[in-house]
């Protein structure tokens, strides 16, 4: 009775001890085959651009893989990868399950489903619709509109895109700008900004103070 009580409790300390040590240990996340691949003579690891778990994650593969460019094989890109990672990212792939990556497309997959793009899609309706604001300066306007644009799904000509971005102003600007046809943005943000500087002239030019009163009211002499 006494043996099987003892082998009970080594058997429950034995496991509890196993799982202690694996919650514990770093485990590599690429299979044996990954981790005998060596890199080509001479290799230097580049200074990498690291991703933190935020941003465009194709982004940081396209970056990553034009960095190692002279790596050799895509899948010496597999051993690579964890050092342009950080934050929530690196975090990601210390918790990959150990040998379960057995490539470098593979990672990747793994890489982008678990840090999915959330870069909101712009149609041309929402940029047709775009105005601007009551209070908006207009070069505030044509920066807001212009990163808009950049998230529309639909590929823009620049002339096409200026003449867009114009039907939005106010309607002042837009009447001008009909005889005026900026070819990019930066002239088309510098003739706006001088437009409406000279509106904001004229106004202070032509604004009369109520409180000023040049009358000789009361102080007529009879």
């Amino acid at each position: 009775m006494d043996q099987l009580k003892e082998f009970i409790e080594r058997t429950i300390r034995s496991k509890f001890e196993g799982n202690s040590r694996s919650s514990f240990t770093y485990s590599k996340p690429y299979t044996p085959r990954i981790d005998s691949l060596k890199m080509p003579m001479g290799y230097q690891p580049p200074k990498f651009q690291q991703f933190d778990g935020k941003g465009n994650p194709k982004q940081h593969v396209a970056h990553f893989v034009e960095t190692c460019n002279n790596a050799g094989t895509y899948d010496h890109l597999v051993k690579q990868f964890v050092r342009s990672l950080k934050g929530n990212a690196f975090d990601w792939y210390i918790d990959l399950e150990a040998g379960s990556i057995n490539g470098w497309e593979h990672l990747e997959q793994e890489f982008l489903n678990r840090f999915y793009n959330t870069r909101r899609t712009v149609s041309m309706v929402e940029l047709t619709n775009s105005r601007q604001w009551k209070e908006e300066l207009v070069v505030d306007y044509i920066n807001r509109w212009r990163n808009l644009s950049l998230n529309c799904k639909d590929r823009l000509s620049e002339a096409f895109a200026i003449e867009m971005c114009i039907q939005g102003m106010h309607w002042e600007l837009c009447y001008i700008f009909q005889a005026i046809k900026p070819k990019t943005f930066e002239e088309l943000a510098t003739r706006a900004h001088g437009i409406e500087m000279s509106f904001n002239y004229k106004e202070d030019e032509y604004s009369v103070d109520p409180n000023d009163d040049d009358g000789d009211d009361g102080d007529a002499t009879p």
